[in-house]
């Protein structure tokens, strides 16, 4: 049975790169299998990138760290596999010079897709490596989408007991776009959740007995996802900015049925992996004076008092900020 154990390993870690885009060693290690040595780990990509499934590019300057990608044969393996079929990776996902150039935002989504899962994992509850979806094609009229840096998928309660199915929109805001830019991204899911598709043509009139048209959305969820933002790539001074960008778009009244109906919550990055995603350290942009897990559920939780100097504390303590420097240093060269 170890070779077939061997080859389900296979599988999963093409899978992953598939539907993820991109990972480091390390991160493909904490995916995948933590519990062994990250040598099998490295033996296994190399494995993949020997039979032309996967590649790599090496990120610059101190450590020589390896950031791994699927080839074009990979994705066209991998996306006829049942739990990837469907999934249609862009073009790009497998070009080297377009790897290149994404790989700090693609590092930094795969980073917080681990977030959620290793929070799982701690903590009994449900959330597989698969859960994470980057890039999900949500259409909303007139050729424009909304794409989500990642679709969560995430179960409460201790695996085999009772508990609730989450789902979240993900949105990584690396601080590469203006305030305005980002907090317009609330009035696009907004759209979303409104979204009703026109009728074919000739179908114009619904018939007796029909099922009225409902929202886009209602066809792929029972409930519109929660929306989250995690913000990178700037201070506190500018992770305040940018949550008061937030908080003001939320003030438009054409926002406030979205609003009523579906958590948007943000939060910096840095504290997202410093406690994990489960710990009150995201901020409602109804009431960013409070702070609440991400799986809060507005009338059942009860949010807490945000720190005076939001971010500042957690700036300074030592233990703050994580490993990010593959991203800076790929950045700076």
């Amino acid at each position: 049975m170890t070779d077939v154990d061997a080859g389900s390993g296979d599988r999963m870690a093409l899978a992953v790169l598939a539907q993820y885009r991109m990972a480091t060693t390390e991160q493909m290690h904490l995916i995948l299998n933590p519990q062994v040595r990250i040598e099998q780990t490295r033996r296994r990509l190399a494995k993949l990138r020997a039979e032309g499934l996967v590649d790599r590019i090496t990120l610059p300057q101190r450590g020589r760290l390896r950031g791994w990608f699927p080839t074009q044969y990979g994705v066209q393996v991998a996306c006829e596999w049942p739990e990837l079929r469907g999934r249609r990776p862009s073009k790009t996902v497998s070009d080297r010079t377009a790897v290149r150039l994404q790989v700090g935002h693609a590092l930094t989504v795969t980073e917080t897709g681990l977030a959620f899962l290793q929070d799982a994992r701690r903590r009994g509850e449900l959330c597989r490596p698969l859960d994470w979806i980057p890039e999900v094609y949500h259409p909303i009229g007139n050729g424009e989408a909304v794409i989500p840096d990642a679709l969560l998928y995430y179960r409460r309660g201790r695996d085999g007991g009772e508990g609730a199915m989450l789902r979240a929109f993900v949105e990584v805001d690396r601080a590469t776009m203006g305030p305005e830019r980002l907090a317009a991204k609330l009035t696009a899911y907004a759209r979303l959740y409104d979204y009703v598709p026109a009728p074919a043509p000739g179908r114009r009139h619904r018939q007796a007995g029909q099922d009225p048209v409902r929202e886009e959305w209602r066809r792929h969820y029972p409930l519109f996802p929660r929306l989250l933002f995690v913000l990178d790539g700037t201070g506190p001074a500018g992770i305040e900015t940018r949550i008061r960008a937030l908080r003001a778009a939320a003030a438009d009244p054409a926002l406030a049925a979205f609003l009523r109906n579906v958590p948007v919550l943000v939060a910096p990055l840095v504290e997202v992996l410093q406690g994990g995603p489960a710990e009150p350290v995201w901020h409602p942009v109804r009431d960013p004076g409070s702070t609440v897990s991400w799986s809060h559920s507005p009338g059942l939780d009860t949010p807490r008092a945000a720190p005076a100097h939001r971010g500042a504390a957690a700036a300074h303590h030592p233990d703050h900020r994580p490993d990010h420097s593959w991203s800076e240093r790929w950045a700076a060269s």
